[in-house]
């Protein structure tokens, strides 16, 4: 017994002795003393803002088989300096974890690029002028197509048909509005769809008409659209792959690593799909798949079965899309209050209470992260009673759902963010008053409701999660954009002045969590990326200034100058002699 006993202490001793050289060699490899091997690539002497609380800030990082595997200081660095290793001496310049845009028509976006672009056009005059030369560049095309046209630009946002027959008459013109609920089409376009004075309204659409005649006055909302869009040729898989690889090109060079896919059908699936099997994917994509509103849950088996089907290297489609209302300017928000210029309109929803509530449950129960569009405080309200019905149907689980636009919530459902864990998906670049919010909203809101739009500030002092995405094309791609907006409540080339609605201001900590940590969450991926720490992705950026010591109103001037993906080069500006791999 005694024998036993001395073997046993041995064997517990020797046991002990093996795990103290274990940790010892872990914590050697991550303070940089032994590493295991040379890294492939040094940042150093930079700002690195790791968005890790326990190490904020660090002067290098290094990068070996697409992880990080050191993040500290510039004299620790050294030891994973290899023969072949790629230094880069960053002169002080900024280092951040890849953004991601959590809400972005990254195809379509890219596709839009190639057709008649109106996005950023200030006047009519403009818009047309652009219409006309498209045309005249594109005679061999059967229908005039594109988009970004500016609601403010127009007369109660209602553009003419006969403005547009004037520059294009020979041929359909459809072209939708930068915010993508209404659509501008001619003469000739509502004469090939049958669309006429007795043509009714569709269920969830509505056909602007001429006072005194209803004779249509060529824009189409939300709904009503389709009827005019079912008639234009489809794109082909080839024009679909070109938008991809054009939006791909533009967030990698805004510093984006990964996306959510706002919505996505079978022709957007499988387009990701064909370019990560390809291994040519350049980001990361959730995608969420849409819903169709007449369909309800008899749908959600094929959801499923689209789920199984695309999975990939960078590629899932785990989330469902549905949408509840429309836009303001439009008037096909939903409201708990009537429009101030249309007593008794509140503004219908796409989809009612219960069906919403059956069709959360069932997504839910299926395991779906239910992405949901909601811009008046009605569909807001609604959704959440959706998710938490969800929630006491199925049980309690990590399910993330997210609300994305969120214009408008009433006070008394902030709150209800934390509590349910559901996540705001704000697009803080409209947080200002720009002509959408001073000639389209707040008339037909009223003072005191249009003093709580966007209330990115009010969430998160309630504990909500704040993540960020674009909705591109209809704004700007660049995440810089929206982080100033955010901070300073003014738009990106406006001088240093009061800001719209103070109390909704938040950090710039806060701004950049959205698009990074947060968004990492969002994707259930922070275990993986989001910030920089040894043993994650090296999702990584590198901006030219160090946004913590310039003015806030500066922020959206930073330029991106390099943007790794697994430690992969997917842009580069050409200063850092690292080529797209």
């Amino acid at each position: 017994m005694k024998r036993l006993s001395e073997r046993l202490t041995r064997g517990r001793t020797v046991g002990l002795l093996a795990l103290i050289v274990l940790f010892s060699l872990v914590a050697s490899c991550r303070s940089g003393r032994e590493p295991a091997s040379p890294a492939e690539l040094i940042l150093k002497n930079a700002a690195v803002y790791t968005m890790n609380k326990a190490q904020p800030l660090a002067e290098a990082a290094a990068v070996a088989g697409g992880k990080i595997v050191f993040v500290g200081s510039n004299s620790d660095v050294k030891k994973y300096r290899g023969e072949g290793t790629k230094v880069l001496d960053l002169a002080g310049k900024m280092v951040l974890p890849g953004f991601q845009d959590s809400h972005v028509h990254l195809i379509s976006g890219g596709m839009e690029l190639e057709q008649c672009n109106l996005n950023d056009l200030q006047t009519k005059d403009e818009i047309l002028a652009r219409i006309r030369s498209y045309a005249a560049e594109n005679p061999e095309k059967d229908w005039i197509v594109g988009g970004g046209w500016a609601l403010p630009v127009f007369p109660e946002a209602n553009p003419s048909k006969e403005e547009l027959d004037a520059v294009v008459s020979d041929r359909p013109a459809y072209l939708s509005a930068a915010d993508g609920h209404s659509a501008w089409v001619n003469s000739r376009a509502l004469e090939l769809a049958g669309v006429t004075a007795k043509t009714a309204d569709p269920k969830n659409g509505r056909i602007e008409r001429k006072a005194g005649t209803g004779e249509p006055s060529g824009t189409l909302r939300e709904a009503a659209a389709s009827l005019v869009d079912r008639l234009i040729p489809e794109p082909t898989a080839e024009e679909y792959l070109s938008g991809l690889r054009g939006g791909l090109a533009l967030a990698n060079r805004f510093g984006i690593t990964s996306i959510i896919e706002a919505s996505a059908d079978n022709k957007l699936l499988e387009t990701y799909a064909g370019l990560d099997r390809s291994a040519n994917l350049t980001l990361r994509v959730l995608a969420s798949i849409y819903v169709d509103p007449e369909k309800g849950v008899a749908q959600v088996d094929d959801l499923v079965q689209k789920r199984e089907r695309y999975q990939g290297q960078y590629l899932k489609a785990t989330a469902a899309k549905i949408f509840i209302d429309g836009v303001i300017e439009s008037h096909t928000a939903a409201f708990l209050e009537p429009y101030l210029d249309r007593p008794g309109d509140r503004g219908e929803p796409i989809l009612e209470a219960e069906e919403l509530n059956r069709l959360a449950v069932a997504l839910d129960k299926a395991g779906f992260q239910i992405h949901v569009h909601a811009i008046g405080d009605r569909a807001i309200r609604m959704t959440l009673d959706a998710m938490e019905q969800a929630g006491k149907a199925n049980g309690l689980r990590d399910a993330r759902h997210h609300i994305v636009h969120l214009e408008l919530i009433d006070p008394a459902d902030i709150p209800r963010f934390h509590a349910l864990g559901v996540v705001a998906n704000f697009q803080a670049l409209w947080a200002y008053a720009d002509t959408y919010i001073t000639q389209l909203t707040e008339p037909i809101l009223g003072p005191e409701r249009s003093s709580r739009l966007y209330p990115i500030g009010s969430v998160v002092r309630s504990g909500g999660l704040y993540a960020g995405g674009s909705d591109w094309s209809v704004s700007s791609l660049n995440p810089l954009d929206a982080i100033q907006v955010a901070v300073t409540r003014r738009s990106p080339d406006a001088p240093a002045g009061p800001a719209w609605l103070p109390d909704e201001l938040i950090d710039l900590p806060t701004a950049i969590a959205a698009y990074t940590t947060n968004g990492a969450f969002l994707s259930f991926e922070e275990k993986a990326r989001g910030s920089i720490e040894a043993g994650k992705a090296a999702d990584l950026i590198v901006l030219d200034r160090n946004l913590f010591k310039i003015p806030a109103r500066q922020i959206h001037e930073a330029k991106v100058t390099l943007t790794l993906l697994d430690g992969k080069v997917v842009y580069s500006d050409g200063g850092s002699s690292l080529p797209p791999q």
